[in-house]
């Protein structure tokens, strides 16, 4: 029997909070200052036929969508009926529904008259398995070896505890062993929250109760979906977008392509033509791939749908086999934004075409790091800062905060808890003034972030849209490059690669992290002269800026 309106509402919400708990717990119950500090961590709940039903409001669908794709696989190397309660399972396999080598996709079976019926995962970006380089940074990896340890689905521990050998494992592979333990042993309790928030949801419900209360969850999303999209034009629209270089050849073009085929309350994105993977790390997995499609398209719709199976049931996404959306071994993964968010820019542009009212120009992304000790003991600092977002429709767009969906809720840890766990100062954080494209609207504005470092150490990039400019759309001008950069002793300032491993700088050196900017919307010379003004009396242009750009003054 179908629940009554009220009671569905209800029981919704009710899957989501088992979710949500699930990642304060692991939050709050981690040892990596990515995850205590920025809120990185995602959680779950699914059925036992692999649907999606419920994701933390932290939850993104880079770790939803691996969540989801994963769970397959997990069952079918693990029979379900050969699990039992208190059981808990783990995996990272990128080839297998995951995405690099440090996120662990953790599983615990709830059961119902004895069958698994619902899992409840959790899933974080763990402090170090290994690699070229700490934190599990590997800009330069020729092959998936080189990113750290593999993980095929495993049972990570009974209602005993965990698992020795695996245990064993996972230690005599991390720099950070302790660290790692903690993370798994946050991730684990995780699960169990969420795991006793469902059998609730049964006693309460019932078996049946609950099923049709997901059922019809599922089916009310997948409505809201078709008719969000049966709102957008018909027709087909192609866009390619392109990637700066792969770390390995720096004159070696990659392009992402897609079709965008908008019909009948359907969607589907279909990514022939991207170019094919390559010994470097600018490929993904297809749960990440599937993420970025997933989450341009519903930049484009009603934002208050639910994120669950029944949003999945109207969008169709094809991946071809070995291009660099849709990896296969031995090629790495742990690059996966670059060639993501490239596909993510690729249907924002094609939408903009079809939807010209809600149109955005190229944003500059988010640029990641590792900045980590020489040797033991291993201290780890991973990060990401973001770029500006492209100007829109009638908006400028947000200052460095990236257009993304791959980090957790606060995505930048604050400066002072850094600084009381690593040996460095945050001497500064500002967004950069003419940064963002010119236009009648303005691109977001990039940031820079300058990092004094307290004893040697070693730094790690992975960036990208830092040689090819974001484009503007309809005569907007592309963002400012950003960059990484070296401070010596001696106060010159000296350009690193957008993807370098492990280059060793002395105590007191600096690295400077600059972002790109978001392009502009629309000619620059009919931006309203009330809007420069204001650009300028707050910083975000310069006077030269304003003169050069703007024409203010002429």
């Amino acid at each position: 029997m179908t629940p009554d309106p009220l009671t569905a509402e209800v029981l919704r919400n009710a899957l989501v909070v088992a979710a949500e708990e699930a990642g304060i717990v692991v939050v709050r119950s981690a040892y990596s200052t990515f995850i205590v500090e920025g809120s990185d961590a995602s959680a779950a709940v699914l059925d036992a036929g692999g649907r999606l039903i419920a994701h933390s409001m932290a939850t993104t669908l880079m770790n939803s969508m691996a969540l989801k794709l994963a769970l397959p696989e997990l069952l079918a190397d693990i029979p379900p009926d050969t699990m039992r309660p208190g059981d808990v399972y783990a995996l990272n396999d990128a080839y297998r529904g995951g995405v690099h080598t440090n996120d662990l996709l953790v599983y615990r079976p709830v059961f119902v008259r004895d069958t698994p019926a619902y899992f409840t995962a959790t899933m974080i970006h763990v402090s170090d398995l290994g690699g070229l380089s700490a934190g599990g940074m590997a800009p330069l990896a020729t092959d998936i070896f080189l990113e750290g340890l593999q993980l095929p689905p495993v049972r990570l521990a009974t209602a005993s505890g965990l698992e020795p050998a695996v245990e064993a494992i996972l230690k005599a592979n991390s720099r950070t062993p302790d660290k790692v333990m903690g993370d798994v042993r946050a991730l684990v309790a995780g699960t169990a929250v969420a795991a006793a928030r469902m059998e609730s949801l049964i006693a309460e419900y019932g078996e049946d109760g609950l099923a049709a209360g997901v059922a019809g969850y599922l089916d009310h999303t997948e409505a809201r979906t078709r008719a969000a999209l049966a709102e957008l034009p018909e027709g087909r629209f192609e866009a390619s977008y392109p990637i700066d270089d792969d770390g390995i050849d720096p004159d070696r073009p990659h392009h992402v392509r897609v079709a965008v085929t908008l019909a009948r309350r359907t969607a589907a994105l279909d990514f022939a033509g991207t170019d094919p993977q390559v010994p470097a790390a600018i490929n993904a997995s297809a749960s990440q791939s599937l993420a970025a499609a997933v989450f341009a398209i519903r930049c484009f719709l009603d934002p208050a749908i639910p994120m669950n199976d029944g949003c999945l049931r109207a969008i169709d996404v094809h991946l071809p086999e070995g291009s660099l959306l849709n990896a296969r071994s031995p090629h790495p993964c742990g690059g996966r934004y670059v060639p993501i968010y490239a596909a993510m820019e690729a249907v924002f542009q094609a939408l903009s075409d079809a939807v010209p009212e809600r149109a955005i120009a190229a944003s500059g992304i988010l640029q990641p790091f590792s900045i980590s000790a020489v040797g033991a003991p291993y201290w780890i600092h991973l990060s990401y800062d973001f770029g500006g977002v492209g100007a829109r429709r009638g908006l400028d767009g947000p200052d460095a905060t990236g257009v993304h969906f791959g980090v957790g809720r606060n995505s930048v840890p604050q400066a002072e808890p850094v600084e009381s766990r690593c040996p460095l100062i945050v001497e500064s954080i500002e967004t950069i003034p003419d940064s963002g494209g010119p236009g009648r609207h303005r691109g977001g504005l990039g940031s820079r972030t300058v990092y004094r470092f307290l004893e040697d150490c070693h730094v790690t990039t992975r960036g990208d849209r830092l040689r090819l400019a974001p484009p503007g759309r309809e005569g907007g001008l592309p963002g400012r490059l950003g960059g990484f950069y070296r401070r010596r002793l001696d106060g010159t300032v000296e350009r690193l690669a957008s993807k370098v491993n492990n280059v060793r700088f002395a105590a007191g050196e600096a690295f400077i992290v600059e972002t790109t900017g978001g392009g502009g919307l629309g000619v620059a010379s009919e931006r309203d002269r009330e809007a420069v003004l204001a650009d300028l009396d707050a910083g975000r242009v310069s006077a030269r800026g304003a003169a050069e750009d703007y024409g203010l003054g002429n």
